[in-house]
């Protein structure tokens, strides 16, 4: 399956925790679209005002060349651009599977971990990488 891989990769940690996401997604037999491999920080500081509409779009496509996302759901609210993400995932019809290993509650009802319009977006939440592959399986 071909899988679009979501979430901030703006710190240390973050981009450390997707690179070993991958490393998982890729071991259990799927092909992985991360951004943090797509767009160089070179490339952004060349394309200077365009960069914004630029990584925009790149990431798009990438999208819509995947079956699925697996979004990172992690934080006080969700990453707006992995928001972004997941609401054009939605849009056109791409399954989206959350991940949430922050154990804080961050949804609207007692029963919600993330924003509403984001629980609703997706087809299910894990919170650990053995629940994402078991999502993943449902949907092969």
């Amino acid at each position: 399956m071909n899988i679009y891989q979501a979430g901030p990769l703006f710190s240390e940690a973050e981009r450390q925790w997707h690179v070993k996401f991958k490393s998982f997604l890729k071991n259990a037999g799927h092909t992985v679209i991360w951004p943090g491999d797509l767009i160089s920080p070179l490339e952004v500081e060349d394309w200077g005002t365009d960069a914004p509409r630029r990584i925009m779009e790149i990431d798009r496509d990438a999208i819509l060349s995947c079956d699925a996302v697996v979004a990172m759901l992690d934080g006080v609210q969700v990453d707006d651009g992995t928001a972004w993400e997941i609401g054009f995932a939605y849009a056109h019809e791409i399954p989206v599977i959350g991940i949430r290993t922050d154990f804080r509650q961050g949804g609207d009802t007692a029963h919600s971990s993330v924003n509403a319009m984001i629980e609703g977006s997706v087809v299910g939440i894990a919170h650990d990488i053995e629940g994402v592959l078991k999502f993943l399986e449902k949907l092969a």
